[in-house]
């Protein structure tokens, strides 16, 4: 049995507004994406990894991979319209390649700092249930509101979590789950677990990681940053 990592790293970065894609970005002279792929290069359950990228970009991925001593970058698959139609994308060459039991770790390319610990509870999270999804307990007041200034009410944050990635499945099913989504005409979705979701199927949680964050703005570059530079204080347990 395999473990692939899928990482999607096809978007364009819109809502950061730079001349390049974010997850091309440099931090202290590394791309964004080569964290991410390092965090899955360095685990050693994961035989594999494929990169879902933005079309144009795929010879620059190929570059940084080869620099920065990514070897088990294995597949490079041209991204689509959307997130679902990446993820579907990536995981049908997938198909093409493992077998229908291996497990797949789809994950955000601009999610870098991704721990061991996760991935590992990621694959056991999957072999235990059949799909696993990081998420962390809502630590702020969650408020509902129509037009971004009234709110009539609160969601009660203990039922609430706040959903990361990886997300496990197995090849096959996640497979299946695409195809099942398109003939019901589902094809604008969140994520693979929305997908799951929607069509009816249970979706395991386990815990992620407050650092375990997804860069979407300049000020997150700021703090991952930060957070590269910094050790843990020694009197916190």
């Amino acid at each position: 049995m395999s473990n692939i990592a899928l990482i999607l790293g096809g978007g364009v970065g819109s809502r950061m507004q730079q001349d390049i894609p974010k997850q091309f970005l440099t931090v202290n002279d590394c791309p964004i994406i080569i964290y991410t792929m390092r965090a899955f290069q360095n685990h050693p359950e994961i035989d594999a990894i494929a990169v879902v990228c933005l079309e144009g970009w795929e010879n620059v991925l190929q570059a940084y991979a080869k620099q920065f001593n990514i070897t088990k970058l294995k597949h490079i698959v041209r991204g689509g319209d959307n997130r679902q139609s990446s993820s579907r994308i990536g995981l049908y060459e997938l198909e093409k390649i493992y077998d229908a039991e291996d497990i797949v770790l789809i994950h955000d390319g601009n999610r870098p700092l991704t721990s061991p610990e996760i991935i590992s509870n990621c694959i056991i999270t999957t072999k235990k249930y059949g799909s696993a999804c990081a998420a962390i307990p809502c630590a702020d007041v969650m408020m509902k509101t129509e037009d971004g200034i009234l709110t009539p009410e609160e969601y009660p944050r203990d039922k609430l979590r706040v959903g990361q990635t990886p997300r496990g499945f197995y090849l096959k099913k996640i497979c299946d789950i695409h195809r099942r989504a398109l003939q019901a005409g589902i094809t604008n979705s969140i994520g693979s677990h929305t997908l799951m979701l929607e069509l009816g199927e249970p979706v395991y949680l386990y815990r992620g990681s407050e650092k375990n964050f997804k860069i979407t703005t300049v000020e997150d570059i700021e703090i991952f940053k930060a957070l590269l530079n910094s050790e843990k204080p020694k009197y916190l347990k």
